[in-house]
């Protein structure tokens, strides 16, 4: 098993910006790349399969159908690179969450992806998520969990199979971290990857990198990450998933990601990576201070979204954007500043403390 070690933790990141932090220390840190001597293994989980069509939706597609050829078809790509490939399925059939994260365990994968659909009962709502296991989550996320452990009621014996947890319980979740957490950094740093693919490569609209209680991805003893592809609910993104471009696209950008994943860590044989970490600076535009603590909402701060806060003393600070790029910050304060915040200015963070920049 190839394992990365980091050894500074990142409490005012966002998980997208920790997969690029991973990214940048492990390009740095990392010597040239040396060659494999046995074949990267992933385990590609189509969800879904059998009895159980997936998430329901009024247009009649089937998430159990278009994940399936999404992971055939990312899995025909991998094998092309030398990769070893083992479905959990690769025809309509129901298996349970335990039997697709035992298949994973059993053959001590490097990988785990499983590959999923989105549904929401307002049809507006459209664009792609992936999930690494964690328990930071809100009540969204936790919904999203929700629905997808609820296969578990359709399984035989599930009371015995699953020793008392209950996918309808947060309490249920608080005990499973600790398989996972070994694993954390390189499962965020796969989904961060896969999703700006996702926003960069196709113009998708990226619903980011979260974390949540799924059953399948604590259980898996490997980085693991479930990618939501879309919104079946949406009429055009609904389209889109259900058709065959639309499918090689998605599968396309996972191979990308899945393969720049593997020159991140170094991929050889039985290579522990332990890199030095360095300590790039996070810059962010301040918009605003109060005592007042406000929702990280688009409406309370006249639209600008990807937003941050930080408690200091009796103040609460509130930031727009973020980015290790200084250049792409500077356009991010115009922007801030055009959309009526004049005052507005770069702060950094070095190693969790904050400075300014350009006050």
């Amino acid at each position: 098993m190839t394992k990365v070690c980091f050894k500074y933790p990142f409490f005012n990141l966002s998980l997208t910006a920790k997969g690029i932090l991973i990214t940048f220390l492990l390009i740095l840190s990392i010597p040239d790349v040396i060659h494999s001597q046995r074949p990267f293994k992933i385990v590609i989980d189509a969800g879904h399969g059998g009895k159980d069509p997936g998430r329901p939706n009024k247009s009649g597609i089937k998430e159990k159908d278009i994940v399936l050829n999404i992971a055939l078809d990312l899995g025909k790509k991998l094998q092309k690179t030398g990769n070893e490939i083992i479905y959990t399925r690769d025809k309509d059939v129901f298996l349970t969450l335990r039997q697709r994260a035992k298949i994973a365990n059993d053959v001590d994968a490097d990988l785990f992806i499983s590959i999923h659909c989105n549904a929401f009962h307002d049809n507006r709502v459209y664009g792609s998520e992936t999930f690494v296991y964690g328990l930071h989550v809100n009540k969204a996320n936790f919904n999203i969990a929700l629905k997808e452990n609820e296969v578990i009621f359709l399984e035989d014996d599930f009371e015995k199979n699953y020793q008392g947890f209950d996918p309808s319980s947060p309490e249920s979740l608080i005990g499973l971290t600790l398989m996972q957490e070994e694993y954390l950094d390189q499962s965020i740093l796969l989904a961060s990857l896969v999703q700006e693919n996702f926003s960069k490569n196709l113009g998708r609209k990226s619903r980011g990198v979260k974390q949540s209680g799924f059953w399948v991805l604590h259980n898996t003893y490997m980085p693991s990450i479930l990618i939501e592809a879309g919104f079946m609910t949406n009429l055009k993104e609904g389209e889109y998933l259900n058709s065959k471009k639309g499918q090689v696209e998605i599968s396309s950008s996972i191979f990308k990601a899945i393969e720049s994943y593997k020159r991140a860590i170094n991929f050889s044989g039985n290579l522990t990576v332990e890199p030095q970490v360095q300590n790039p600076i996070m810059y962010k535009v301040q918009i605003s201070a109060s005592k007042r603590r406000l929702e990280l909402k688009s409406y309370n701060f006249k639209g600008l979204t990807d937003l941050s806060r930080v408690k200091q003393g009796s103040l609460y600070k509130y930031f727009y954007s973020s980015s290790y790029d200084l250049e792409e910050i500077q356009k991010k304060r115009k922007l801030a500043r055009s959309k009526g915040f004049p005052n507005a200015y770069i702060v950094g963070f070095d190693n969790g403390k904050l400075f300014d920049v350009d006050k």
